[in-house]
């Protein structure tokens, strides 16, 4: 291999690990399921590295790679090609682990929350992650989710709107220490 080619798997596999916590998060949140997220990042990162050189110059590269992960799982999700490899159960909505500092970490009870958020529509929970677990702003929601700004909104407030109308949600979350 070349010293360039060299340099840009260096630099691919140096933003796949900087990175892999905070796409495996995102995508166990678009999927609900952690075999489903493991190989939404996988496939979406096989994507990125063919593209890696232009990808990697891009002002911000992460939100490249968002943005392919989200339209993947859109795909996905419009061709109904459910594929379980293990019956569906809830023991993997308890196996992520918050990072530290993570506001999803404040909540008491993280498997109804989780459950909550899978009960979402794809395109309502696609703009509550992103909004407010990605902390993105309502502009690089909308170009990850290639819609406009209006959409994001409509749809992250339906999505927060349906998750306080769950019985018992709101009770197990935590805001600022305190219930």
């Amino acid at each position: 291999m070349g010293e360039r080619t060299q340099a840009r798997d260096a630099e691919f596999q140096s933003f796949v690990t900087s990175r892999w916590p905070r796409l495996m998060r995102t995508a166990f949140l678009l999927t609900g399921e952690q075999h489903a997220a493991e190989d939404l990042v996988q496939s979406t990162l096989e994507q990125v590295y063919v593209a890696w050189r232009r990808v990697g110059s891009a002002d911000e590269p992460e939100a490249y790679v968002r943005r392919v992960m989200i339209n993947a799982h859109a795909r996905k999700h419009r061709r109904r090609l459910r594929e379980f490899l293990a019956s569906k159960d809830d023991s993997g909505l308890v196996c992520e682990v918050a990072d530290t500092g993570d506001r999803i970490a404040q909540a008491d009870d993280r498997n109804t929350l989780l459950k909550a958020l899978a009960q979402l529509p794809p395109r309502q929970r696609e703009a509550v992650v992103l909004r407010y677990w990605e902390d993105l702003t309502e502009t690089q929601t909308a170009e990850a989710m290639g819609c406009s700004v209006g959409a994001v909104k409509s749809n992250a407030a339906k999505g927060i709107a349906k998750l306080r109308a769950i019985p018992g949600l709101a009770e197990t979350v935590t805001y600022g220490g305190r219930k």
